[in-house]
């Protein structure tokens, strides 16, 4: 069996700001808000190749502090095809007012990114 990754969920604070987020910065096409009965709703933003990603908030949702080297969730990392890229959209992000993680650098492991909080503080590499 082969299986692929179809889709990455994080919940957030507030829907509108991070469909926001990643639709302008990353250029993702949302869905329209899927809703439910029981507190529930959510975006799917999907990107030109690979997994989509799906936004999701609850009535009932519980924050967390954002942390780095903690189990689980670490970030995830949206390629944008050069060197130049990575600066220029990391300098938007953070002229936009989000948090820089790291800047542009060449990374030990042979990349070239940087990372940016994206509105709830997750760590979003921008890598060629």
């Amino acid at each position: 069996m082969r299986s692929i990754i179809t889709h990455i969920a994080i919940y957030v604070k507030d829907l509108d700001v991070s469909r926001e987020f990643y639709t302008a910065f990353f250029d993702g096409l949302s869905n329209d808000l899927y809703q439910n009965t029981k507190g529930f709703s959510s975006y799917f933003i999907k990107f030109d190749k690979g997994p989509s990603l799906e936004l999701m908030h609850h009535t009932e949702l519980v924050e967390r502090e954002a942390a780095d080297k903690v189990t689980g969730y670490s970030h995830i990392a949206f390629s944008v095809g050069s060197r130049e890229a990575v600066e220029s959209l990391t300098s938007q992000i953070v002229q936009a007012g989000y948090s820089l993680y790291s800047p542009p650098r060449d990374t030990g492991d042979g990349y070239f990114e940087s990372c940016v909080a994206d509105p709830d503080g997750n760590r979003v590499e921008i890598t060629v």
